[in-house]
């Protein structure tokens, strides 16, 4: 199964709750479904400013999925402010993106993000990843 849409991981804290920030409620849809089924909690934001408001709640947030092209910010601008911020700062980042040319894994590294995945998602992949950071 692959997953075609932009997004990027974080973990935070030792929490298993994924957020998944996407502007288009198909992909949240889908990601949902899909984590879910394999007995991941998870909850959405509809843009990167609520994504950053929930992790910035009491809600203990394990890994985010961000989409890295949202309207009004994007998921580079919404990785700065994580690292900007102490609290947020040291969660490690996944970034996954339709974003395949070349240098685009290193301009996601370079941004913040521990791991990159290309578009389409491998599931497989994804949840290695998955298991990699939530214990």
């Amino acid at each position: 199964m692959l997953i075609t849409h932009y997004v990027l991981i974080t973990i935070m804290n030792d929490a298993n709750t994924i957020l998944i920030v996407d502007d288009d409620s198909r992909n949240i849809f889908a990601l949902m479904a899909l984590l879910k089924v394999k007995g991941y909690r998870c909850v959405s934001a509809t843009s990167a400013k609520e994504g950053l408001q929930a992790l910035s709640g009491n809600n203990p947030i394990g890994i985010v999925l961000l989409d890295m092209m949202m309207p009004d910010m994007d998921g580079y601008e919404a990785l700065a402010l994580l690292k900007a911020d102490e609290k947020l700062k040291d969660i490690p980042v996944v970034a996954v993106t339709a974003q395949a040319m070349v240098g685009d894994r290193e301009k996601c590294l370079q941004a913040g993000a521990d791991q990159y995945l290309s578009k389409p998602v491998d599931v497989d992949a994804l949840l290695q990843l998955l298991n990699k950071y939530l214990k």
